[in-house]
């Protein structure tokens, strides 16, 4: 059997874009319809050439037998806070949000990921409609070469993001006014998290339904690696995920989750808690800090951990270039 992708999400792009089915090689799962969730978005208009571009290039390239589960990885670009206005001049703290997507586009397209992946806070300020039009524009050339997922934070809005992304309502949603995304693949489980609670309001959470969605994904959850990301930080403080010690009681049976990716903070740094790696992304739009850097991490996700790349467009360079490793344990 070829290793492949297995992605439970709803596309929004075109209307030619086929629906994907078994024969595909790209399933959706049906106990993980959610609805309305943020898509993986690809542009690719035919069948043909979408099983053979961007997620699904691992389908057909797959190791047969039982040596991709060892080997298989999974090549993913990792975004946050790119803060795309409306006004391509927008300004903070010297740095242009807008081109700084602008200038990351060719970086990842020259990497040739399977995937990208944008941890919420894709809009400037309060997630309105030209930010979002202003944000697909950027990311044309990506979703042509590969899905795009695109979570939500406390600078989007979810029905401006709906209105201009048009994300699928084929299915009755489970969770009432959140979007999850989960990918699958030999090697690792992906999952998006919503933790979006007020627009332009500091505060996340999750919410009690989809905690209680979590608490049943993990109970029919097999022993591959499982890695979460959320948009807000997992602290005490006002301004973090308010749920932070309820999500983590509910990881806590789950050996097999083995990292929690966040941003909020434009901070980049790593650490560890419960069994678990934390590493908070860097800013694409802006830091807070000039210790910061501004960028993304190109990563390469297996079945014994994640290589993580820094790719250091603006603020403090120091560290552009450099890989670390997590094991998992």
């Amino acid at each position: 059997m070829l290793a492949f992708a297995l992605l439970t999400q709803i596309f929004w792009n075109r209307a030619d874009l086929p629906k994907v089915t078994e024969n595909s090689a790209c399933l959706l799962s049906t106990p993980l319809h959610l609805g309305a969730m943020p898509t993986l978005w690809n542009t690719q208009s035919s069948r043909r050439n979408f099983i053979e571009s961007g997620v699904l290039t691992t389908v057909l390239m797959g190791i047969p037998g039982a040596q991709a589960q060892e080997e298989s990885s999974f090549h993913l670009a990792l975004l946050s806070d790119t803060h795309i206005p409306a006004d391509r001049s927008n300004e903070y703290r010297g740095f242009r949000p807008w081109e700084n997507l602008k200038r990351v586009i060719p970086e990842v397209l020259a990497v040739e990921p399977e995937s990208a992946l944008i941890n919420g806070d894709a809009a400037r300020l309060t997630g309105e409609v030209e930010d979002y039009q202003e944000l697909k524009k950027l990311l044309e050339p990506i979703a042509a070469h590969c899905p795009v997922s695109i979570g939500l934070g406390n600078h989007d809005h979810r029905d401006n993001f709906q209105q201009v992304m048009q994300p699928a309502t084929e299915n009755k949603a489970a969770i009432e006014d959140k979007h999850v995304v989960v990918m699958e693949h030999p090697s690792v489980r992906i999952v998006q998290l919503d933790s979006l609670l007020y627009v332009d309001k500091v505060a996340g959470l999750l919410g009690q339904d989809q905690r209680a969605w979590l608490e049943q994904f993990l109970k029919q959850a097999d022993d591959r690696p499982i890695v979460f990301f959320v948009h807000h930080t997992l602290g005490e403080g006002d301004g973090d995920l308010l749920d932070t010690d309820r999500f983590f009681q509910i990881l806590k049976p789950h050996r097999q989750v083995k990292a929690i990716f966040y941003g909020h903070s434009h901070v980049y740094e790593y650490g560890f808690r419960e069994g678990k790696h934390l590493i908070n992304l860097p800013a694409v739009g802006y830091n807070f800090s000039d210790a910061q850097p501004v960028g993304w991490l190109d990563a390469r996700f297996h079945r014994k951990g994640v290589d993580l790349t820094l790719h250091a467009t603006g603020g403090n360079k120091a560290d552009d270039g450099r890989t670390t490793s997590l094991k998992w344990g």
